[in-house]
């Protein structure tokens, strides 16, 4: 089984309009909900694959039940530790005319230390039955720093691998535990190293540097030129063969997912590497943000392109 934590889960809402006008009266076109979060970004591909997967976090009000109720569809079990309050909600407005996209990113509701305490309860009972578990995303107000370490110690204490992927303090401080893995891009590992990492050869240099000190897969993104892998099998990079991208919001977080189907199976970093890439890729070509189909992946799987480095 999978576990995945979206402590600050959320309604993604998007609409389409014509032609956004400030201060005055917009006709929404269209417009779509879906249960949001960068956990849940992970959540829905590792579902469409056919793994189990548990989605654990905080959610709250009519929101929150929203939230639980629109992933059965997915085939995702709600564990999440419910609190006073409205889950929030996302709003992304894409307008058709200008091809501008705005989004409005609600804060949430405000947690006390006695709600995350209740919260670390639950947690440690579902990563007992858990194969690996993949925390990603922001923490809701009323958290800090520390929240992340505290629920990565819990996982390496009960034996499990866990990937951490969030950015800035959460990200410095996390690994400060020693994740299982992380998956920083360029601006992030040179916020946690200090390295100008204006080459390949300096990327490389500055994973290893995170990766000596414990985590033990430091996957980095490089944007449209793929990704590389540093772990004590080796330095491994991906390259993906051109797609037409319809939709690159949530392809890391698919990539996540790639890497606990890989790890949850116990395969090599170059293999998971591989089938991380090829659901990645397969999520840009589909609108629809944590979605992929499994016969673009299929396609997309022998044409990656893994080298040792």
């Amino acid at each position: 089984m999978i576990l995945t934590v979206t402590l600050n889960a959320a309604i993604d809402k998007r609409y389409v309009v014509d032609d956004c006008r400030m201060g005055e009266v917009n006709r929404v076109k269209e417009c779509t909900y879906v249960p949001g979060g960068k956990g849940l970004n992970v959540s829905k591909p590792a579902s469409i694959y056919g793994a189990e997967v548990v989605a654990t976090g905080f959610v709250g009000g009519h929101a929150g039940n929203y939230i639980e109720e629109a992933l059965k569809p997915f085939g995702i079990k709600s564990a999440f530790y419910h609190v006073e309050g409205e889950s929030r909600s996302c709003i992304n407005i894409w307008d058709e005319v200008n091809h501008v996209q705005t989004e409005f990113l609600e804060p949430g509701f405000t947690l006390t230390e006695e709600d995350f305490r209740g919260f670390e309860e639950k947690f440690r009972e579902l990563v007992k039955d858990a194969d690996v578990v993949a925390m990603s995303g922001s923490v809701p107000k009323g958290l800090d720093g520390t929240a992340y370490p505290r629920l990565v110690r819990i996982v390496k204490e009960a034996g499990k691998p866990v990937i951490l992927d969030t950015s800035g303090k959460l990200l410095e401080m996390g690994i400060e535990a020693k994740p299982s893995m992380i998956k920083p891009n360029i601006d992030e590992i040179r916020m946690l190293t200090g390295k100008s990492c204006d080459d390949l050869n300096e990327i490389i240099e500055a994973a290893r540097t995170i990766h000596q000190k414990g985590v033990e897969i430091v996957a980095v993104s490089l944007g449209a030129d793929g990704s590389l892998a540093v772990s004590d099998e080796g330095v491994f990079r991906a390259v993906v063969p051109k797609i037409d991208a319809v939709n690159t919001v949530g392809c890391g977080d698919s990539m996540i997912a790639g890497f606990a189907l890989g790890i949850s199976e116990g395969l090599s970093l170059p293999e998971t590497l591989r089938r991380a890439s090829a659901i990645s890729a397969a999520a840009a070509m589909r609108e629809e943000t944590g979605f992929f189909v499994m016969e673009d992946m299929e396609r997309l799987l022998p044409q990656i392109q893994i080298t040792k480095l």
